[in-house]
């Protein structure tokens, strides 16, 4: 997979070595194109720190997570937001599911792909997936998000195929998408499900559930003062 270096030059890997491709699929907080149903009750500057916030969770989990590469597949430009040692690459043209199936294609080996709508993501969620033997007998892991979509997918030979076609958005996107790998004849394997970050009442949840994150902070700084 061809990539853009990071802002400092650096694409070594900092974190500990595994045999999956680590892909998270991200916007650049950029107000009014990031979380604008969380407006009301926070504005769109707001709102984008609120995903500026979630990213970086995201980032900082993955940089701890066992892994053969870090990518992030980015709709926009990199910031401050970007740790050393996850590498960039753009997304695709066309609907998200075109855009999942292209970063899934440009891997070689087990793949496994996470959003950066749930800051709550831990390394216990995904240590199933991660571990020695996680695609041992297992082609596939499949995380189910609340709201009916999915938080992670993990393919251990990634086909775009696999992804591309799946109606995304809306509730029935995660049982369509696991439908898809079961009739495909995969071995699939499920992780916890995750409550996504669309509406306030979702951040204000998410906050709590992982109240050390960088998201909780914006999120108690931000709702203070945010109009109700």
């Amino acid at each position: 997979m061809s990539h853009a270096t990071h802002p400092t030059g650096s694409t070594e890997p900092t974190g500990p070595t595994g045999p999956t491709t680590l892909l998270v699929i991200a916007k650049e907080p950029v107000p009014g194109r990031v979380k604008t149903r969380l407006c009301p009750p926070f504005s769109p500057a707001e709102a984008a720190q609120l995903a500026e916030a979630a990213l970086a969770d995201t980032l900082r989990t993955v940089l701890t997570l066992p892994a053969r590469r870090r990518i992030v597949v980015l709709d926009g430009q990199p910031g401050p937001w970007l740790p050393p040692g996850i590498d960039v690459v753009p997304q695709s043209a066309g609907g998200l599911d075109e855009r999942l199936a292209a970063a899934f294609a440009a891997c070689t080996g087990p793949a496994l792909l996470i959003g950066m709508d749930t800051p709550q993501a831990g390394a216990a969620h995904l240590a199933d997936a991660l571990a020695p033997d996680g695609w041992d007998h297992c082609d596939a892991w499949f995380g189910p998000a609340e709201d009916g979509g999915f938080w992670a997918l993990g393919l251990a030979a990634p086909d775009p195929g696999l992804v591309r076609g799946v109606p995304m958005s809306v509730p029935e996107t995660g049982a369509v998408q696991r439908r898809r790998l079961v009739d495909a004849g995969l071995t699939v394997r499920d992780l916890p499900p995750l409550r996504d970050v669309d509406m306030a009442e979702d951040a204000a949840y998410v906050a709590a559930a992982a109240p050390d994150g960088a998201f909780a902070g914006a999120f108690a700084r931000l709702a203070r003062t945010a109009v109700r």
